[in-house]
């Protein structure tokens, strides 16, 4: 461990050339690693990774987003990285994962904060502004479904179960772990590259990665979102979002159809829908300017 409590071998910002502060942070039922920067007076961001990231996939806003003031957390998600992994499936449900995120705004002594959101991060994201609205300034989510959006999908829409069969393969106790572990998580890598535009991603980024999977314990829980969704299907309390909400769509995303963008804005009472149309599901990877200006306009209209 170092002086901080972050331990040693991590993936940490100094080691990437990322001007940020690692924390380990007391978020109620768990310790989260999160990376930190900007003014402390800066109106605070949270920034919320996917599968199968951890905080280092938001590296490119990260010191844009501090040197505009902005006070800018982000953590890596429970069962992710350096945060802490608890054992159980029911240990990722979504109130327990939103739970997080208010534990982490309280550890920080912020009454609220600008939530974006990637993937995973961003279903958490959509969760926390449906159920807790007075700790979100504004709700910035980047490909991923507003959760009613998305069931109504898999219902009724083939397109979408086809294009999400690797949930059903992560349901299977124990051996999505042993071929990755078995692979030196080769399957994980060719998806991330063949779902994205050439060059997103390159050997440094997939060493941080591996190095962040292989963590005791972290692929299992990983895995365990997808498990503990499957298992609890989950409605949120309210379908309406009433905080200012930035849908932000890269349209050649794999594995999410488009039409689930227009779909999720209808569940918002102020939107805003951004389609990129050569971006794909890595969107925040590819177009990092272009987001980040999207982002910060957003954020600007929480003023008005």
């Amino acid at each position: 461990m170092s002086p901080t409590g972050v331990p040693a071998d991590g993936v940490t910002p100094e080691k990437v050339g990322v001007d940020a502060e690692s924390r380990m942070l007391d978020a109620g039922d768990v310790t989260l690693h999160a990376v930190v920067a900007g003014p402390d007076d800066g109106a605070p961001v949270v920034l919320m990774h996917g599968f199968p990231e951890f905080w280092y996939g938001w590296k490119e806003q990260i010191e844009p987003l501090a040197n505009e003031g902005y006070r800018v957390v982000v953590p890596d998600l429970r069962g992710y990285h350096l945060s802490d992994k608890p054992d159980q499936v029911s240990a990722y449900a979504p109130d327990e994962l939103a739970g997080d995120v208010l534990g982490l705004l309280d550890a920080l002594e912020l009454e609220d904060a600008h939530v974006v959101g990637h993937d995973w991060g961003g279903f958490l994201a959509w969760w926390v502004g449906l159920h807790h609205p007075e700790r979100v300034r504004t709700l910035s989510v980047l490909n991923i479904p507003h959760p009613t959006a998305f069931r109504q999908a898999i219902y009724h829409d083939w397109e979408q179960r086809l294009k999400s069969w690797y949930v059903l393969f992560f349901q299977l106790p124990r051996v999505p772990e042993a071929v990755a572990s078995a692979t030196n998580y080769r399957l994980l890598t060719q998806m991330m590259r063949r779902s994205s535009n050439p060059g997103t991603f390159n050997v440094a980024d997939f060493d941080c990665y591996r190095a962040a999977w292989r963590r005791p314990g972290a692929y299992r829980a990983m895995l365990n979102w997808y498990r503990a969704i499957a298992r609890a299907n989950p409605r949120p309390r309210t379908e309406r979002c009433e905080r200012p909400t930035l849908v932000l769509w890269g349209a050649q995303d794999d594995y999410l159809s488009r039409s689930l963008a227009l779909e999720s804005v209808q569940y918002c009472d102020t939107e805003h829908l951004v389609v990129l149309d050569d971006a794909t599901h890595w969107v925040h990877h590819e177009e990092p300017v272009r987001v980040r200006s999207q982002l910060t306009k957003h954020f600007e209209m929480e003023r008005f």
